[in-house]
């Protein structure tokens, strides 16, 4: 199993679109072979600040992830609502990799 923890810090006037984008793109990364969960969680310390936990069933799938189409339109929408790029940490076989 293939853990990812992917954290965002959004720009607080631009927090309600982010939201809205991160919807879409939970909806349709469910359904994605391999996924056994994808959530999202906002900080309870600040509330600009988004955690998604991710499970994977291997890396393959979790690959197959990053090149859906869905993706990209995310990544493209999301870029200019964040004060920075995401920080992705995969978690697997007791190693950490961090992007």
């Amino acid at each position: 199993m293939i853990y990812v923890v992917a954290t965002s810090q959004v720009k607080p006037e631009l927090r309600d679109a982010f939201i809205k984008g991160a919807k879409e793109c939970i909806e349709a990364t469910r359904k994605e072979k391999g996924c056994i969960s994808y959530d999202s969680h906002t900080s309870i310390n600040d509330p600009n600040l988004f955690v998604v936990v991710e499970r994977w069933e291997s890396r393959e799938d979790l690959n197959a992830h990053g090149r859906a189409p869905h993706m990209k339109v995310w990544r493209e929408y999301s870029a200019p609502l964040k004060v920075s790029p995401t920080v992705i940490e995969i978690i697997s076989d007791g190693k950490v990799e961090k992007l």
